[in-house]
């Protein structure tokens, strides 16, 4: 039998009669005529090369093949109704289920802690994974199910994606204290001449703080370029070197923070998912949960 073919309709029919016992009152149950009933178990007896039922006076008899697939077929139907039901709806304190993140280390150490904490009160049985992903997989990988959302600071722009602002920030810098250059306070001259580590996921190109620097005909002097913004201090610790990262970040290191002394754009993240989970109601309870978590950012 090829399963392409089968209509699970004929099954739904199917159960009807077997309940009902007979063709009009399984018309009647379905709300369709009785030759659509008739038609759908025609149907079906060719399929199953069985007659499934046969009339005894008023009523319809399941023959032995009926009767061995009823149990399947019922629990089948069911599987089905229980899924289409639960796409419409979503109750968090008794739902399994995971969601799969795309997000820098940055959203990482800041939002995820505080989502997490979050779910473990609303929905204990909800786990969330989060992993790095280039940027030229993400919109596949969200059109196959396989990732749930990606997250990033930087504008993300395709027709398949939805997305919302989750976020704002501000860069500051970041140095080592009692820094012997930084007594004074930190101006654009020292900013410029101090060694930096730029946090960068590219190998090459200008970030927001060069863009800034290069409409002033200025350039910093990169000493180190790295990937995550969890790796600085570690290295700003031990050397002279400043960076510039997110204050929600920065904030939480026994480090000396300065204001950038030039003028730089916000730091925005946004949330990205898509559009075939626009409307999932386990995926509108999850992004609810993570503006939720977000509005508690405050970039001061």
């Amino acid at each position: 039998m090829n399963l392409n073919r089968v209509d699970l309709n004929l099954f739904a029919v199917f159960d009807a009669i077997y309940t009902a016992g007979s063709l009009t009152k399984a018309a009647d149950v379905l709300c369709i005529t009785q030759p659509a009933v008739s038609n759908s178990l025609a149907r079906l007896r060719e399929m199953l090369n069985d007659p499934l039922f046969v009339r005894t006076g008023h009523s319809m008899t399941p023959t032995p093949v009926a009767q061995n697939i009823i149990v399947p077929a019922r629990q089948a139907l069911a599987l089905l109704r229980k899924s289409v039901q639960e796409s419409h709806t979503f109750d968090p304190l008794t739902a399994e289920k995971s969601f799969n993140f795309a997000s820098r280390d940055l959203l990482e150490a800041s939002i995820m802690p505080r989502l997490v904490s979050r779910l473990q009160n609303l929905a204990p049985n909800i786990g969330i994974t989060n992993y790095e992903i280039p940027r030229s997989q993400v919109v596949s990988a969200m059109a196959s199910g396989t990732l749930d959302f990606f997250a990033d600071a930087s504008t993300f722009t395709d027709p398949h994606l939805c997305k919302d602002k989750i976020a704002q920030d501000r860069f500051v810098v970041l140095a080592r204290k009692n820094h012997p250059a930084l007594k004074n306070g930190l101006d654009l001259e020292t900013f410029l001449r101090l060694g930096h580590i730029n946090v960068s996921q590219r190998k090459s190109g200008a970030g927001p703080i060069d863009i800034a620097l290069d409409k002033m005909g200025k350039r910093r002097k990169e000493v180190m370029r790295g990937q995550h913004f969890l790796t600085v201090p570690s290295t700003i610790v031990k050397t002279d070197l400043i960076a510039c990262l997110p204050f929600h970040l920065a904030k939480h290191y026994d480090l000396a923070i300065y204001e950038v002394p030039f003028d730089l754009p916000p730091v925005e993240y946004f949330l990205y998912w898509h559009v075939s989970a626009d409307h999932d109601y386990a995926h509108m309870w999850m992004r609810e949960q993570i503006m939720e978590v977000a509005s508690t950012f405050k970039p001061h």
